[in-house]
């Protein structure tokens, strides 16, 4: 393959802490084929926006771009964050319509644009991620780039529905035409994109779910599902089990079990209703009583932002009235920090924990779920509950499935994953942790690049 281009929001440059798994198989995939790395720098500055900084490691250029306050206000915490992740996220009632974002928004997409485009080759391929940069390779091809450009989704795909709410909807997802492979978490995701553009594209869909548009062109659809570096987690959780605070965590715990949560603080991660559900375990469990503590990791995100202050407010107030209602002088049921851990530190958490709580009202696909099953002792694994609205519950059907919104079902399912016999645990395991390790970070890269390149022939 022909040299790799990625362009994403955020560029792990090196020196920098590269934790997260995507860092991990996107550096890996670009150390493969010799590449370059694009993005914004993370730094607002005070003059014009676009000044470029490059280092290199290897064959791997990281090229990034500044900018200013005003655009990063309208592009960044303005459309994407404001507009487009609750959209995502089929959140309607939280959906901000400024105009002055939206223009923002393509104003800098536009500025991407006129800063990657003298750095590409003919034989380039270009991989570009998330709801950011959705219309980057229309801007890309109205700038003469004709190379191979993919693109993928890592939220949800809403209803066509959902996204015909949008002023101009047609303008920025029919830019999503230009590429020539999208790739989504779930089958479900893509289903929803190939219906919106038969709606409101005029496409007809080809027997093998390519989108082809009246003009000719045609779109390569295709649901790859992201993965973790599997292998990488399960020995970091082992080594992680003697850790100071993995050691503080357990000795704790005086004997108890321990179900855990780890959350950005974002709406779309059904923390009320979590907490809800654990309170209502207690009222319906009576015999379970005082035998499990729930710690609730859950770093501030977007603090500035209103309705993630009043999130927090919420979720204080929630955790303070079941602590009030049911804790006992050596017992108190609800851990709620937030603050950040190291991933290492995370992964020994998880570890220690005999249930894990990941019930998002909709997600992608959530990458907790995966780190937590790979991160168990094979001999005596946890369990997981899972919102059946996550894109990890296609892959992950041996969880404890649940609807997030059904706090009884909840409730119900942490019951029975305390007292789950130590053989079904141990099945259950199993059988998650083949797709987790078949489909891991690395074959994940190798699935979308593969296609990217068939595609293009």
């Amino acid at each position: 393959m022909s040299r790799l281009v990625v362009v994403s929001n955020r560029v792990a440059v090196p020196g920098e802490d590269r934790a997260g798994g995507l860092a991990v198989g996107l550096e890996a995939a670009l150390r493969t084929h010799g590449g370059l790395w694009f993005g914004w720098s993370g730094k607002t500055v005070r003059e014009d926006s676009g000044r470029l900084h490059e280092q290199s490691e290897g064959d791997v250029r990281y090229v990034t771009m500044d900018l200013n306050r005003r655009d990063h206000d309208d592009y960044y915490n303005g459309f994407a964050n404001r507009t487009l992740w609750p959209l995502l996220h089929s959140r309607l009632d939280l959906v901000d319509y400024a105009r002055e974002t939206r223009e923002g928004y393509r104003r800098v997409n536009a500025l991407f644009a006129d800063r990657l485009a003298p750095l590409l080759r003919k034989d380039d391929a270009v991989w570009i991620h998330d709801y950011h940069l959705i219309p980057l390779a229309a801007l890309l091809r109205e700038r003469g780039i004709d190379c191979r450009i993919g693109f993928f989704l890592h939220v949800p795909m809403p209803s066509a529905d959902l996204v015909s709410a949008l002023p101009e909807h047609a303008r920025l997802f029919g830019s999503l035409y230009a590429y020539d492979l999208l790739g989504f978490q779930t089958m479900r995701d893509a289903d929803r994109f190939r219906t919106y553009a038969r709606i409101f594209g005029g496409a007809t869909i080809d027997g093998d779910g390519t989108v082809v548009l009246p003009g000719g062109g045609q779109v390569a659809v295709t649901s790859i599902p992201i993965g973790i570096d599997a292998t990488r987690i399960a020995h970091q959780s082992a080594a992680a089990v003697n850790k100071p605070a993995v050691r503080a965590l357990r000795e704790s715990l005086s004997d108890r079990l321990l179900a855990i949560g780890v959350d950005r603080l974002d709406y779309s991660k059904g923390l009320p209703e979590r907490f809800r559900a654990f309170g209502r375990y207690i009222e319906r469990h009576p015999s379970e009583r005082g035998r499990l503590t729930f710690l609730q990791i859950a770093p501030v995100s977007r603090g500035d932002v209103a309705e993630y202050r009043q999130l927090r407010d919420q979720l204080e107030g929630i955790a303070g009235h079941i602590n009030g209602t049911h804790a006992e002088p050596d017992w108190t049921p609800l851990r709620y920090v937030n603050r950040n851990f190291a991933h290492a530190t995370l992964t020994g958490f998880y570890r220690a924990a005999k249930v894990a709580l990941v019930t998002p009202l909709r997600d992608g696909m959530n990458l907790v779920a995966k780190e937590y099953v790979a991160a168990q002792d094979p001999e005596d694994p946890g369990v997981l509950v899972l919102s059946m609205l996550a894109g990890a519950a296609a892959e992950l059907d041996a969880a404890l499935l649940v609807n997030p919104y059904d706090l009884d079902g909840v409730a119900d399912a942490i019951a029975r994953a305390s007292t789950m016999p130590l053989e079904e645990r141990r099945e259950r395991w199993r059988s998650m942790m083949r797709p987790i390790v078949g489909n891991d970070i690395h074959a994940w890269c190798r699935h979308f690049l593969d296609r990217l390149a068939e595609v293009a022939n």
